[in-house]
């Protein structure tokens, strides 16, 4: 089974909050392939910063990258997709989680997320894993 973690759910498990004890057992699942998209490893990186100067974000985002499996670049595709996604929400959809929900669609991914706004993407154009 191929993952795609949402910037929510790679966040969860580094801090230790709901559902990133189920990331871990994702990252444990032998046969699962784990993916981010690259406007993740920008958020990531930018929300580490934040957390104080004792956490050296470029070290622990490396570090995560080499559990990847593959980080999916959002090319144009994914973009044209992003908008029919977000047309296609029942709510209003950050532009940067439509990118990283187009880039689990293309990949053929579950997008694991610990975001309730992902529900409003219609069940039949994007399979989920709400960590909680």
């Amino acid at each position: 089974m191929t993952y795609l973690l949402d910037t929510s759910a790679w966040l969860a498990h580094y801090t230790g909050e709901a559902g990133g004890a189920q990331v871990q057992k994702l990252i444990d699942s032998a046969g699962a392939r784990l993916l981010v998209a690259s406007v993740s490893v920008t958020e990531f990186t930018r929300r580490l910063k934040t957390l104080g100067p004792g956490v050296d974000a470029e070290t622990v985002r490396d570090d995560y990258l080499a559990v990847f499996d593959e980080v999916v670049p959002i090319a144009l595709d994914a973009a044209c997709l992003a908008a029919d996604l977000s047309a296609a929400a029942s709510a209003r959809l950050p532009l940067v989680d439509s990118l990283i929900a187009a880039a689990a669609c293309l990949s053929g991914a579950t997008l694991v997320h610990r975001d309730a706004h992902f529900a409003a993407i219609p069940a039949k154009r994007l399979r989920q894993l709400a960590v909680a």
